[in-house]
């Protein structure tokens, strides 16, 4: 079996649409993978996507007609069979062999293989492939299959098999591709080839067990064929044999088995799989482990617990977005990154979100290693979905391919049927829209679980999120199952978090901008303006900045300058999201895990990420590295008061001493207590806090903090930021510049809250280990900041890059007395 990769240089040519006349029939050069945009861009012939307003500029891109096209030599060799092996078109293509059409292709979550070897000859050949315009092909399917059905967002994606957000979403760019997007070429073999292999694990006591599924394909007349699989670790091979015709299934036995654990659990040992047939060969990785995901009722409603080997995991997540809008412009490497930023975070879950694709094999694999469970939403958004044979044979198709495909990932636990569509269906108001017409129930009852018994039980699915798992219940129920908490951000304070009582929230979040570096690159309004024109392209949500303002009002003083809109949009995300996440964490093991939306951008954006499109930790990625520590202590509300609760999310109990001061901001020590606890492992303690500590003698210059060895301490204000007097001068500095930045060292005079070092505004290279820091006075913080080179001590002092939530309410002070003095005049 040989492979001849047909990747690299190909030539582009509009070939019909809304193209400008002097780009239509013109080639130019391109890259495969790649897309017409990233074509367009290199080739000098449009701006840079994500800049300015380039996206109302560069819609014509989507309504155009684009082929690709090169020549290849081909030599005739031994083998019977040659087939063009397309991994990823994108989307509607019609692929063309010395001018003969091969196929005409539906679906962007596919891959095809075509024989081609009656076509081939012996020198130059040519192949094309014709895109139909996405968005003109969006419509179309539309209108010729019954009219528009419910979605979100303007272009009818849901009559399309391609990434929904492809299509802009409320973080997203309209940016709709057209491309070959994953690698090409042709492969040649005889006889037999290894068509797919599902590799799926049990254990037994101390043995593993994996059941090997082999799909065959024959050339001639099929017979029955040798098959060998081989399951090795440090040096120790297992191996089982069977005879296959078109599939079967072989079972390898491994004693003594090493088990998958996700991160936090335990270790991540990975097992080398090598399949045989002829000269076919796949190759793999498993790890064993169990997986049940517990949704019975109790007395509460109904449950949501991922048992993992038998042991339940309270889940720490993140929802998972494409992480480039160009998709071909990931590398392993920013994958890499992307998933250090959730580790880092102290993170243990990544869901990969329906309006998306099914990620790449470097995303599985990096979670393998790492230990980050993965739940797959099927690529169902936020719509309905006609369920009648032009779209469902695509869908099924699709979904078939995917579970083959990631079936040996050890990190996948959980399938997921949709995204908010039964949700939608029943509380949106869709019922009543559709008047009869299919909308996708299919789908997440029958289809998807169907696929999922016949080729992977080993893992847990749910029909939608949110669900109740109950179908006389409404699916977004706080105490069955799933929810999704928009309310907070859209319509509500973020304090009405506690207003629910969830079992297991999948999405939920609080928007902030990028880093300033990653803002001002692209936006370039005059003033800068948090409503100017170019701001507001880069903010795609309804309304968006006005509930930026709406969701501080109460909590921060209102920004008297761009530089404090920035900052102190940025510290309310940072604080809602830490006060949820605390909150729903509190109610362990009541609650049993939420995942915040979300953890990266796409482009350069306005968004709830923790991470922003140029790779910039926000202050929120700060905020979750903090409320999803293993070993939480936090302060909340009851009935009798406030309480502190520790959360033990580890293995280890936990006995020692938990103190509690009650400080005033100049360092007085109001009351004082230690406790004695005692928090057994996996497990959760509620301690009353005594009286004379709970209650502030002036809220607006006094904190709480109570201090646990190895769970850290919290501090409790009394008083939101808008109602505290904090110093607008609380620090002395000292910064020690480093060959790749700087040291630098705050030493708090009073309390400050929440130092925030913006270490991209020093230098534009410059990162930070830490934000969002509160001192009590006397008390100090080292930041390490790291550039390109030596940081100036000048530059890492600026108050516009060393920032605390007291200098907010200065700059509002100073606004106030200079409304003063010119209403005076």
């Amino acid at each position: 079996m040989t492979h001849r990769s047909l990747d690299g240089e190909w030539k582009l040519t509009a070939v019909s649409g809304q193209a400008p006349d002097d780009l239509r029939g013109v080639a130019i050069p391109a890259v495969v993978p790649g897309c017409a945009h990233t074509d367009l861009l290199r080739a000098g012939l449009i701006d840079a996507p994500f800049d300015g307003d380039n996206e109302a500029a560069q819609q014509w891109i989507g309504s155009t007609v684009w082929r690709y096209e090169r020549t290849f030599d081909w030599t005739p060799d031994e083998h019977e069979r040659h087939d063009l092996v397309a991994e990823g078109l994108d989307t509607l293509a019609t692929v063309i062999v010395n001018g003969t059409v091969v196929a005409q292709t539906r679906n962007q979550h596919r891959s095809y293989r075509l024989p081609i070897g009656h076509l081939l000859v012996a020198g130059e050949n040519t192949i094309a492939v014709e895109f139909e315009a996405p968005v003109d092909a969006a419509e179309r399917l539309e209108a010729e299959n019954g009219g528009p059905l419910p979605r979100v967002n303007h272009h009818p994606y849901n009559a399309l098999r391609k990434n929904a957000s492809n299509f802009g979403w409320d973080w997203g760019i309209d940016v709709a591709t057209s491309g070959i997007w994953r690698p090409i070429g042709i492969e040649s073999w005889s006889r037999v080839r290894i068509d797919s292999v599902r590799p799926l694990v049990d254990v037994a006591g101390t043995t593993g067990v994996l059941r090997t599924h082999v799909a065959l394909q024959q050339h001639g007349v099929p017979h029955d064929v040798p098959v060998t699989v081989a399951v090795s670790r440090a040096g120790s091979t297992v191996t089982a044999s069977g005879v296959v015709r078109h599939d079967g299934e072989i079972v390898a036995v491994v004693p003594d088995v090493e088990l998958w654990w996700p991160l936090g659990h335990g270790e991540q040992p990975l097992y080398e799989v090598t399949v045989t047939a002829g000269d076919s060969r796949w190759e793999g990785r498993v790890g064993f482990r169990t997986l049940e995901l517990d949704t019975r009722p109790d007395e509460h409603g109904h449950r949501f617990v991922l048992r993992v080997n038998g042991e339940p995991v309270w889940i720490r997540g993140a929802n998972w977005i494409p992480d480039h809008a160009f998709l071909t412009e990931m590398t392993p490497e920013r994958y890499s990154r992307r998933i250090d930023d959730a580790i880092d975070a102290n993170m243990n879950l990544l869901r990969v979100w329906g309006g998306g694709i099914y990620e790449s094999e470097d995303f599985y694999r990096l979670c393998d290693e790492r230990g980050v469970l993965v739940w797959q939403d099927f690529l169902l958004a936020c719509a309905a979905y006609a369920e009648e044979e032009w779209l469902s044979t695509e869908i099924e198709a699709e979904a078939r391919e995917a579970v083959t495909r990631l079936s040996p990932h050890a990190s996948l636990v959980i399938w997921n049927g949709n995204n908010e569509n039964i949700v939608a269906y029943a509380d949106w108001g869709w019922r009543d829209d559709l008047k009869g017409r299919t909308w996708g129930d299919g789908y997440y009852r029958r289809i998807f679980p169907g696929i999922l018994a016949e080729l992977d039980p080993t893992r847990p699915y749910t029909p939608g999120s949110p669900f109740s798992f109950d179908d006389y219940l409404r699916p977004n129920e706080d105490a069955d199952g799933t929810v999704h908490i928009w309310d907070v951000w859209n319509q509500k304070d973020y304090t009405a978090y506690r207003e629910w009582r969830p079992r297991f929230v999948a999405e939920f979040g609080f928007q902030g901008p990028p880093a300033w570096t990653t803002l001002t690159d692209v936006v370039h309004d005059e003033p800068l303006d948090p409503y100017g024109h170019q701001m507001l392209v880069h903010q795609k949500a309804h309304e968006g900045n006005l509930k930026l303002a709406r969701g501080m009002a109460g909590h921060l003083p209102e920004p008297a300058t761009i530089d404090d809109w920035h900052f102190a949009t940025q510290l309310n995300q940072a604080h809602a999201i830490r006060f949820g996440i605390e909150y729903f964490r509190s109610l362990t093991p009541y609650n049993t895990g939420c995942i915040v939306w979300q953890l990266n951008d796409d482009w350069p954006v306005v968004s709830w990420a923790a991470v922003d499109f140029e790779e910039r930790r926000k202050p929120l990625w700060f905020a979750l590295r903090e409320a999803y520590r293993p070993r939480l202590v936090t302060v909340q509300p009851s009935e009798q008061g406030p309480t502190l609760v520790l959360v033990n999310d580890t293995a280890e109990p936990w006995t020692g001493e938990i103190v509690f001061e009650r400080v005033g901001f100049g360092g007085e020590r109001m009351a004082e207590a230690a406790l004695p606890a005692e928090v057994g492992a996996r497990s959760t303690l509620v301690v009353a806090i005594p009286a004379d500590l709970a209650t502030a003698g002036d809220a607006g210059t006094e904190v709480l903090v109570a201090t646990a060895p190895d769970f850290g301490r919290a501090i409790h204000d009394f008083a939101e930021v808008i109602d505290q007097r904090l110093d607008a001068d609380p620090f002395e500095t000292r910064v020690e510049p480093t060959a790749t930045g700087a040291r630098l060292t705050v030493t708090a005079r009073s309390y400050v809250r929440d130092i925030v070092v913006l270490a991209d505004r020093a230098h534009r290279s410059a990162s930070v280990d830490a934000s969002l820091v509160s001192l009590l006075p006397g008390e100090s913080a080292v930041f390490e900041l790291t550039a390109d080179g030596p940081l100036e001590a000048d530059a890492v002092t600026s108050p516009l890059v060393l920032r605390h939530a007291g200098r907010l309410g200065a700059s509002q002070t100073a606004r106030d007395e200079q409304s003063l003095a010119d209403a005076s005049v």
